[in-house]
């Protein structure tokens, strides 16, 4: 099959990719949903939102995730959950696979073989670094989360959203938005809809972004007591980063981990934050970058074999960790 993608930039120029992949779900014999390694709450919600469509219209679905192992703990409470399966027990065949929140193949880790033996494959995504890397790429970039795209892809299906699903779907829209600190026009217009149904909103956010462990404390202050300031970086817009080291994990779930970039971003002496994340021991590293206003994070993630968002990207990377740096402040230029 050539691949289909947008033909027209923007967030207008989509409705006839909607209309085929709502041709394509309503005669699908089965469906594969598979989400981003070290999934957040908007690759889950994204996938079991739309999952929990396609099984109240009897279509046979499964949701997954290369690694890690097991869901994050805050979101173990999606509706949805028990249609999320190992890894080993995606089918190695299936009539649509559906990509949800996935820049590039690379995110599907492991998974990425189940590509092959899909009828036809999907991407459902709003990372504008996206690489098209399906038969059809429904990519909106406009949109603030990739919860966003299954709620206008629903309303073109003319599946309505229930309470399960809009819970889902908040938990993509306010975790991908920082708690509504990133909006775009319609973004509480679609987060009023969702609350309409009856879901808790509080508690979603509290239960998603802040509840940690006490051994969260103790690790940050040792990842913070990391940090670095390098002023002259990206020609004097300043670069902080600090480094959490895999001794530092701990048994700290991985949302206590990703939410470390979310304090360092704060230092107003610095145009870029980095957070390097070494999550194994032979010195594996995942990297998560965020801007204020002036630097576009995805192209330089994009330049690491990464992507993401303007503002928000992320990209792996091995070697010591000054190599790791250096190699981020040569990208920065």
């Amino acid at each position: 099959m050539t691949a289909l993608s947008e033909q027209v930039e923007g967030h207008d120029g989509l409705a006839p990719l909607f209309d085929r992949v709502v041709a394509l779900l309503g005669t699908a014999a089965s469906v594969t949903v598979l989400c981003h390694v070290q999934p957040d709450a908007d690759t889950i919600g994204s996938g079991l939102g739309l999952a929990l469509v396609l099984r109240r219209r009897g279509i046979p679905v499964v949701v997954s995730f290369a690694e890690p192992a097991e869901i994050p703990a805050s979101m173990r409470s999606l509706p949805g959950i028990e249609l999320v399966v190992p890894p080993a027990q995606v089918p190695e065949r299936t009539d649509l696979l559906l990509t949800v929140d996935c820049g590039s193949v690379g995110r599907l880790g492991a998974l990425r073989d189940r590509l092959a033996g899909a009828g036809t494959t999907v991407v459902l995504d709003h990372h504008r670094s996206n690489t098209r890397f399906g038969d059809i790429n429904l990519v909106d970039a406009d949109a603030e989360a990739t919860a966003s795209v299954i709620a206008r892809l629903l309303d073109a299906w003319g599946e309505p959203i229930d309470r399960a699903v809009a819970h889902c779907l908040f938990a993509g829209l306010v975790t991908d938005t920082g708690s509504f600190r990133w909006v775009r026009p319609g973004t509480h217009s679609l987060a009023e809809r969702l609350l309409d149904t009856g879901i808790d909103g509080a508690l979603i956010t509290r239960t998603l972004m802040d509840s940690h462990p006490f051994a969260w404390l103790p690790m940050l202050s040792r990842v913070l007591g990391s940090a670095q300031l390098v002023p002259e970086a990206r020609d004097g817009a300043g670069l902080v980063y600090a480094a959490v080291r895999y001794a530092d994990v701990g048994a700290l779930r991985s949302e206590e981990i990703e939410s470390v970039v979310d304090i360092v971003r704060t230092t107003t002496e610095a145009e870029v934050a980095a957070v390097f994340k070494e999550l194994t021991a032979d010195g594996h590293w995942t990297v998560s970058l965020r801007s204020r206003e002036t630097v576009d994070v995805a192209e330089v993630a994009t330049a690491l074999g990464g992507g993401g968002h303007r503002f928000s990207a992320g990209y792996t990377a091995d070697g010591p960790l000054p190599d790791v740096v250096a190699a981020l402040r040569s990208a920065l230029g």
